[in-house]
């Protein structure tokens, strides 16, 4: 059985979040969590949020047993870019885009 989380409008750039995801994808949950416990990426810690609130989601079904889950897939689709403006020489201005980041994070139980 599938259990989903999303985060949606994440102030990182999906990018970031998708250096990480290939080291994720596949394991258990308990070695996933510990893996990005230790990363030193700011996304880590991201993904381990919604990690955390996708085994609480499996918590709520009882035919789930939460400690058979395992990573399924990962997602780090775009969100909206912020648009803003960063001053330069001889008076000129470009464009900055702050980007966003929606996460989805599958798990599956082992029965699959």
């Amino acid at each position: 059985m599938e259990v989903k989380a999303l985060a949606r409008y994440m102030r990182i750039s999906p990018q970031k979040i998708r250096k990480l995801v290939g080291a994720v994808k596949g394991k258990k949950v308990e070695a996933a969590l510990s893996e990005l416990k230790f990363m030193p990426l700011k996304s880590a810690g991201i993904v381990e949020k919604v990690i955390r609130s996708a085994v609480a989601n499996a918590g709520q079904n009882p035919k789930i047993d939460v400690d058979s889950l395992f990573v399924r897939n990962i997602v780090a689709d775009e969100g909206p870019s912020l648009k803003r403006f960063a001053a330069r020489a001889r008076g000129r201005g470009t464009r900055v885009l702050k980007r966003t980041a929606h996460i989805t994070v599958t798990l599956a139980d082992g029965s699959m």
